[in-house]
């Protein structure tokens, strides 16, 4: 059967075209056919901004000093390898500081389970140089909340003050970050993978499948490659793939054996069919990986292919969806967002929305002792700040 699929890629800059040429497997022969083509009109001040935001630039540096130094500038090519040596060093330091919050951690009867960072870097590429991360992400399971935050404190980090009515935080948010001002290191404690209302394993599932890694001497435990998969996937949906990183993550997944039954029975207890249909399509028109035949009884093409073509909106500009964004893009992530639930989810998040926010006692500030009643009146303030155009 034909797994084409057909994205428009016209407004995806070429400097963005001729990173992911450089970053794709295999594809030596047809860079040495096509780089004096490509790189003969490139505008390499972008090229290199668009390298960073991506996080592909370890990947990137060590291409073109393969494959094109003599076409590539000298200043491009030393900041590439400065900020690849940087990312080195940065990825030994957050090395060093897992293996040590794994051992405490350990020690006082928590199991943490890495996410992200060096060990899934030296898992999925065998070389932490080759990934970038900029914190730690650990999942506890939530009854030891408490106890991991006192820890997180005396060992010098300080917690991010999140606004919370009601704890709606834990409806709200998935994860809590804590920094250490001297380490200059970044730790975000989980107690879900996702946010609500996305179905997911509970930990104990998790724990009895997990991986340990070889990277370090005390053991690092990390997510079983197939819960990791769809854990990757997810976390990338989420943000839109605004970074090629999050999506060369999927396409080395996918080199690494794996237990595709498995991995599609996980699909379809947990509803992730949009978001791997999306990911497939994705995959197979940015990095000739052909997934989607694994999964293929489980996904809808149209549907997979309308949301890669969403995903591709993210890409074709420097965009971040976190922090200070126009009015237009939250519209767009907004909508983007709800197009990747299922109608359960979509059921589900109707109805969490009804949950009191920060918002709620900054429109209307009641005393503690009466902050349920925030739950008759959300609608109320809602349509307020709607009509005032204030963010909800």
């Amino acid at each position: 059967m034909d797994h084409k699929f057909q994205l428009d890629l016209t407004l995806m800059p070429k400097e963005l075209k001729v990173l992911l040429e450089l970053i794709k497997d295999d594809n030596d022969e047809y860079i040495q056919q096509h780089k004096n083509e490509w790189f003969k009109s490139i505008d390499w001040n972008y090229f290199l901004k668009l390298a960073m935001h991506h996080r592909i630039y370890p990947l990137v540096y060590l291409k073109l000093k393969e494959v094109a130094t003599e076409l590539t500038p000298s200043h491009i090519l030393q900041t590439l390898q400065v900020e690849y040596q940087k990312n080195t060093f940065q990825m030994l330091h957050l090395s060093g500081e897992m293996e040590r919050i794994s051992k405490l951690f350990t020690e006082n009867q928590i199991r943490p389970l890495f996410l992200k960072g060096p060990a899934v870097a030296h898992d999925l590429y065998g070389d932490i140089s080759l990934r970038t991360s900029k914190d730690l992400d650990i999942l506890i399971p939530e009854p030891d909340l408490e106890k991991t935050e006192n820890l997180l404190l005396n060992e010098g980090y300080e917690k991010e003050e999140v606004p919370t009515v009601l704890n709606e935080i834990k409806w709200r948010h998935h994860h809590i970050a804590y920094f250490h001002p001297k380490k200059k290191i970044q730790i975000e404690i989980h107690w879900r993978l996702h946010p609500r209302p996305m179905k997911e394993p509970k930990f104990e599932e998790l724990w009895e499948r997990k991986n340990i890694s070889s990277l370090t001497k005390h053991p690092v435990s990390f997510l079983g490659r197939e819960d990791l998969v769809l854990y990757l996937i997810a976390h990338g949906a989420r943000h839109g793939w605004f970074r090629l990183r999050w999506l060369k993550d999927i396409d080395q997944m996918f080199k690494h054996k794996m237990d595709y039954k498995k991995v599609s029975l996980f699909i379809k207890e947990y509803q992730h069919q949009r978001l791997v249909g999306q990911v497939s399509v994705l995959t197979s028109e940015l990095f000739n990986r052909s997934i989607y035949v694994h999964f293929n009884a489980l996904l809808q093409r149209g549907y997979s292919q309308n949301l890669a073509q969403k995903a591709i909106y993210y890409m074709q500009e420097i965009m971040q969806i976190h922090g200070e964004v126009s009015e237009e893009l939250l519209s767009y992530h907004k909508r983007y967002l709800f197009s990747l639930k299922s109608i359960r989810q979509k059921v589900l998040f109707t109805i969490i929305s009804f949950y009191p926010n920060p918002l709620d006692e900054a429109t209307l500030t009641l005393p503690k002792q009466l902050h349920f009643l925030y739950f008759p009146l959300r609608p109320f303030l809602w349509t307020w700040r709607k009509s005032k155009k204030i963010v909800s």
